[in-house]
């Protein structure tokens, strides 16, 4: 482990010299990550790609995409894009990244599951803004809004996030 790397500890995830409280899925850590059983998968992961929606934020770092209103992202394991970014319209089940919440005005895609989906392991394992303190994801990890955008304008491309067994 690297200061450069993102890892999740019991007291948040320690990054850069800092340590930023954290969210993560309301199934807890799972070394078994099954789609819908909203449990944070442990492993190595790396940052695969930034979002941001930019009708409320600027971009945080030169490589963000910008989140257009047909962006969404298949959860569908029946859908050969599973766990891809698709857009709209769209007949198999996604998850609509432009959210009338601030939960995904700016998300850190992982590389869970990606981009050699296995249907069924997970998809949408990202990072993003909390709803709340203490308020578990589906999965994902979670930052209050300020820190997500401190982290997002300090990582690059293939940057690690550590989630270590408990």
């Amino acid at each position: 482990m690297t200061p450069d790397d993102l890892v999740l500890t019991p007291k948040g995830v320690r990054f850069s010299g800092r340590l930023f409280p954290c969210s993560i899925g309301k199934g807890g850590l799972s070394d078994q990550k099954r789609e819908g059983d909203g449990a944070t998968p442990i492993g190595v992961h790396r940052i695969a790609g930034m979002l941001y929606r930019p009708d409320r934020i600027t971009p945080p770092a030169p490589w963000a995409r910008p989140i257009g209103p047909h962006d969404l992202w298949s959860d569908d394991v029946s859908d050969n894009n599973y766990n891809h970014l698709v857009t709209a319209p769209y007949s198999f089940s996604h998850e609509r990244l432009r959210r009338s919440d601030p939960l995904y005005d700016l998300v850190l895609i992982t590389d869970w599951n990606w981009p050699n989906a296995v249907p069924g392991k997970g998809s949408a394992i990202f990072i993003h803004q909390w709803r709340r303190p203490g308020y578990s994801t589906e999965g994902c990890v979670a930052f209050r809004r300020d820190h997500l955008r401190w982290i997002a304008e300090r990582i690059s491309p293939g940057t690690r996030l550590i989630i270590p067994p408990t």
